[in-house]
């Protein structure tokens, strides 16, 4: 069977990313970092290794925190991709990508900060109070 080819573009269409495989892992996070950074009450995303990812395009980097670094569209603005604190990964955007409905999340992160209205994502098999214990490729085991 050929390797999945997953294609996506920003707002605008200036940068493009393309995807190849089948991602680590699909998470979403509701810390207050990911929330301002996207202007939305959580953040989805598709961990990738780098190897497997192409970006096409002029992005901008943008400094969240310590740890995280933050990929933007220079034209549009709209958010392409994250590194948090390790070169090995790219956080992904699934919004970004052409295909609906590919990357399901399995985890969320920081559901201290869950806005109580909303409602359970059927897909979820693992909750963390805060960021997960342990660090793991894979999520959940």
């Amino acid at each position: 069977m050929p390797e999945q080819l997953h294609k996506g573009t920003c707002a605008c269409g200036q940068v493009h990313v393309e995807a190849r495989g089948e991602p680590y892992r699909v998470g979403v996070c509701h810390c207050l970092t990911c929330r301002k950074a996207h202007g939305g009450p959580f953040n989805i995303y598709a961990v990738f290794s780098p190897d497997a990812v192409t970006v096409s395009g002029d992005v901008i980097e943008f400094a969240s925190s310590e740890n995280v670094r933050r990929y933007s569209c220079q034209r549009c603005g709209a958010p392409i991709y994250s590194t948090y604190g390790r070169d090995d990964e790219f956080y992904l955007h699934p919004g970004s990508f052409d295909e609906i409905g590919v990357f399901a999340p399995t985890y969320e992160l920081w559901t201290k900060r869950r806005e109580p209205w909303l409602p359970s994502f059927p897909t979820i098999i693992c909750r963390y109070v805060e960021s997960r214990p342990v660090w793991r490729r894979h999520e959940p085991e």
